[in-house]
């Protein structure tokens, strides 16, 4: 139904123009253009591309076996090696560009399952009822009070070497907290009037969860995933460091740990151990303006606003034409 624009001149009859229906915004591709319209998320969107092509293009930039002898050990960085090499003549750059495979690999696939995990787990907790939420909280609390690093020690001591067990091992220690956070965000929407609209037109409980209360938990969803996926990449590298990865892998966390085992800090053979170090703090670190990018695009409050004023700033106000002053 068409509606009367009181404000338009009317027609040539005398009768008032009625204005067209206002035209419906499609919103699937607001969270993205608020993510590249936000310069902290567009700058991680940028560092995480970058490391990106670096881990697929990695044959390309460092041609052959990384872990192969280049030439005299711990050279520091010069033209023919650009980060120097390791104590044993490995290039330190092939070394790290190659270990952008592994742990951006185990990093990305511990955050998708491990928010899939919480997910179901929340939404569950949520949706089922208190007995089921008594239940699935217990052991999410049990989670919880486990001390992390212990038990990340002793899974991928006694269990087989392999990137498998690293995503599993971390997957198992990290799944609770991301649980506890969405569970929280589905129990306000769950009482919310669209979830009994739905229930009483007679929709399965699968579709109110995943079609009615999921959308409207995106930004916390893709919050969690973020914090996931720093915790895999930082949790592997901890563990390879230990030596409890698979240290025959190439990856930022077994560059750190050959460093440690050949004495680079105590050489003084910096440039061994801080490119890992580094790659790490940047993917972290662009994560989290991704993260604050997400934020601040959902969050209204977050904004900044496009043009300050105070209260003693004077009050704007448009100049009228001659024929607007007349009608």
């Amino acid at each position: 139904m068409a509606e009367l624009d009181l404000g338009s001149p009317p027609g040539p009859d005398g009768e008032v123009v009625a204005a067209p229906p206002p035209r419906r915004r499609r919103g699937g591709g607001g969270l993205l253009r608020g993510l590249l319209g936000n310069g902290k998320s567009l700058s991680g969107v940028v560092i995480l591309v970058l490391f990106a092509l670096m881990a697929i293009f990695a044959p390309v930039i460092a041609p052959g076996d990384p872990t192969l002898i280049q030439g005299i050990g711990s050279q520091p960085p010069s033209a023919e090696h650009w980060l120097g090499t390791t104590a044993k003549g490995q290039d330190v750059f092939a070394l790290n560009v190659w270990g952008a495979r592994s742990s951006l690999f185990v990093g990305f696939t511990v955050g998708i399952a491990a928010t899939f995990v919480g997910l179901l787990v929340g939404l569950a907790s949520a949706y089922l009822g208190r007995t089921i939420d008594n239940l699935l909280s217990l052991v999410t609390n049990v989670f919880l009070l486990l001390p992390g690093l212990p038990l990340l020690v002793i899974l991928a001591a006694f269990l087989p070497q392999g990137l498998g067990t690293v995503i599993l091992v971390l997957v198992i220690t990290g799944w609770a907290g991301s649980a506890r956070v969405l569970r929280s965000q589905a129990m306000s929407i769950r009482g919310k009037d669209f979830v009994s609209a739905a229930q009483v037109t007679g929709e399965g409980g699968l579709r109110i969860m995943f079609r009615e209360m999921l959308p409207n938990m995106a930004s916390i969803v893709m919050s969690t995933f973020l914090a996931c996926v720093i915790f895999g990449i930082g949790a592997q590298a901890g563990l390879e460091f230990l030596g409890l990865g698979d240290i025959s892998t190439v990856s930022w966390g077994t560059n750190l740990y050959w460093a440690s085992n050949d004495g680079a800090l105590l050489t003084g053979a910096w440039w061994v151990f801080v490119p890992p170090g580094v790659c790490i703090a940047l993917v972290a670190f662009a994560l989290a303006l991704v993260n604050y990018g997400v934020d601040e695009t959902t969050n209204p409050r977050l904004r900044r606003p496009r043009r300050r004023t105070t209260p003693d700033a004077p009050t704007r106000v448009a100049a009228r034409t001659g024929k607007e002053a007349a009608r």
